[in-house]
């Protein structure tokens, strides 16, 4: 059974950092795109960034460049989020997502994602 377990997250006041990250089980994170999205209160859940199934290549939102970065342990089949310069905007639920078949065209779009995390609650303070 394929299980997505999320930690980290909580309340920081702006300017300052959190660490998100997604355990899996029962699936290898290598052979998935993983993806990161946030779901504000009202609003649609939206992309953050991702790995691509390679690894290869990593993508990010506009808004996050520069600030976020998305990292991957194989050995501990992980993959993290480090999240600094946090500013009210970045507030939401955080999710992990992961596909073993999604195309690269597709890696933004939170429908093509198969597993899902638990969610994490992501709180910035002004």
């Amino acid at each position: 059974q394929v299980q997505l377990l999320q930690s980290g997250g909580g309340l920081v006041q702006a300017g300052g950092s959190l660490r998100l990250s997604c355990a899996a089980s029962g699936l290898t994170f290598r052979s998935y795109a993983v993806g990161w999205f946030r779901q504000a209160p009202g609003k649609e859940r939206e992309f953050v960034a991702a790995f691509s199934r390679s690894g290869g290549y990593t993508y990010y939102t506009d808004s996050v460049k520069g600030r976020f970065t998305i990292s991957r342990d194989n050995a501990k089949n992980t993959v993290d989020l480090q999240m600094n310069s946090l500013t009210p905007e970045d507030t939401g639920v955080y999710y992990c997502a992961a596909d073993r078949t999604i195309i690269l065209s597709s890696i933004r779009d939170f429908r093509q994602y198969d597993y899902w995390g638990q969610g994490t609650q992501v709180t910035v303070s002004a």
